[in-house]
């Protein structure tokens, strides 16, 4: 148990008590298992959830239970994002010395937590439970997974899948287990049972895993922002920024929420925009949308995810059939200017700016309202802008000239950690800023042996330099 907590006397906690058991014994008995051993694990678990005729009935099973999101965007998260995600952890080293640093002597041995507690989202619950899932049995771990209770069904058909294949490795079933039934209080007590707390799912959730008293991983607000400057290139930009907006109906948390267009380059933009799908507002749909969209200023859980066709419907919007995103024009920042914030809709502000210093400024604003340190995006062919984009942004994450939802977390075109879950830094209130990923989910214990050469400490002079004339 993380802190020994003592187990409090309800059904939920016992409930949860001898899921823990169940999890521990089995984390024991894959403790001793080779690289191989575990590697050949997390490639079954994939495998059974992802492999042709599986995964088409997990993505449709998705969309009818959640009603979020669009079968072509499930199918590619449980099919590609899962793959790609077993690629990129699939040759490293987790088992035994990870790493030597021969000029520093020092030795690095994984060892695993235990049982990590792993919290899933409604908007991406057919691939987060995969990814977390190899991710922990990776670091030789067993894992307790939580759903969202809006996609409890998908979440257990894909544990039930994983268990199975588990077991026929010769592995027991427990190294992966589920909330069947969810609720805050389950929840609440497998993050204080738990080792370590993976917590993807809204603010409130975040804040239960900081506040469980275990350890834990939680990520930011999203509220992604594309500058595209008078360098990029602006059918590629449109391009991208359409795949990037209208990806699972922007389930993620990477999609583009606010596109700022340099004014030299901002008309041909839009026209680019508006000839890949991009439906312009007209004055008054501004009010219209809001007044579904936000609820007493908290985003309506009935209006997000959604076709645009059915969120312009829900608020009195004529929208033509074929327009896939929506291009809201906006001049401010902040709880006045509500689209300047995280929408999980197919909707994008849309901001004239001068150059790319005003660029840097209002994205700082934008996301000092919401969104810090998760991530920018930048179409731009000047590498001086992008880096000034990078250095004056507070941010974990800029993808240059790339979709970026699709990007952020991880894709075959980049070299991002593939996960679902990123880490903010303390701008955006997480302890990294890293995409998390096993590395994250072993202890290390460090080995340090003697230098060949011991160091030796430099003359005073040398070490201090000018700063003893200074003060002197």
């Amino acid at each position: 148990m993380a802190l020994a907590q003592k187990i409090s006397d309800t059904p939920e906690a016992r409930e949860v008590e001898a899921m823990m058991k169940r999890a521990r014994a089995a984390q024991a008995i894959i403790e001793d298992y080779s690289q191989e051993q575990i590697d050949e694990l997390i490639t079954a678990m994939v495998w059974a959830v992802c492999q042709p005729g599986i995964a088409e009935k997990i993505a449709q099973h998705t969309l009818e239970e959640t009603q979020l999101g669009n079968y072509a965007g499930k199918f590619a998260k449980i099919s590609v994002k899962t793959r790609a995600a077993l690629m990129d952890i699939i040759d490293d080293k987790s088992v035994g010395v990870i790493e030597e640093d021969k000029e520093r002597a020092i030795v690095k041995i994984a060892k695993p937590i235990g049982v990590i507690g792993a919290l899933s989202p409604s908007t991406n619950p057919e691939a987060t439970p995969v990814i977390k899932g190899i991710n922990a049995v990776k670091g030789r771990n067993a894992i307790i997974i939580c759903p969202h209770p809006r996609a409890k069904l998908t979440n257990k058909m894909i544990v039930d899948l994983m268990r199975e294949a588990i077991v026929k490795m010769g592995a027991p079933a427990d190294l992966v287990q589920a909330i069947d039934v969810p609720s805050i209080e389950l929840t609440n007590e497998v993050m204080a049972q738990c080792d370590l707390v993976m917590a993807t799912g809204g603010p409130a959730m975040v804040q239960a895993a900081y506040s469980s008293g275990t350890p834990a991983y939680g990520v930011g607000a999203g509220n992604a922002v594309i500058t595209v400057d008078e360098t990029a290139n602006i059918k590629e930009a449109a391009e991208k920024i359409r795949i990037s907006k209208t990806l699972d109906l922007a389930a993620s948390c990477s999609s583009d929420n606010s596109v700022i267009a340099v004014e030299e380059i901002y008309d041909e933009l839009v026209a680019a925009l508006v000839a890949e799908g991009g439906y312009v507002a007209k004055p008054g749909d501004y009010e219209k949308i809001a007044a579904v969209l936000w609820k007493d200023g908290v985003l309506n859980a009935k209006a997000v995810v959604k076709e645009p066709q059915v969120l312009c419907e829900m608020a009195g919007v004529d929208i033509p059939d074929d327009r896939t995103f929506i291009i809201m024009p906006e001049t401010g920042t902040g709880p006045d200017h509500p689209y300047s914030g995280e929408k999980l809709s197919v909707i994008m502000a849309f901001y004239k700016v001068k150059d790319i210093d005003e660029a840097i400024e209002l994205t700082n604003d934008i996301q000092a309202y919401q969104g810090m340190g998760h991530s920018c995006g930048i179409y731009s062919y000047n590498d001086a802008h992008v880096m000034k984009l990078a250095e004056k942004t507070k941010t974990s994450r800029v993808m240059v000239n790339q979709a970026q939802s699709p990007s952020n977390s991880g894709n075959l075109h980049n070299g991002m950690r593939q996960t679902f879950s990123l880490g903010c830094g303390t701008w955006g209130g997480s302890i990294t800023d890293e995409n998390l990923y096993w590395r994250h989910l072993v202890n290390v214990t460090w080995v340090s042996k003697n230098l060949d050469t011991p160091k030796v400490l430099p003359q005073d002079d040398v070490l201090f330099g000018s700063v003893i004339s200074k003060l002197a």
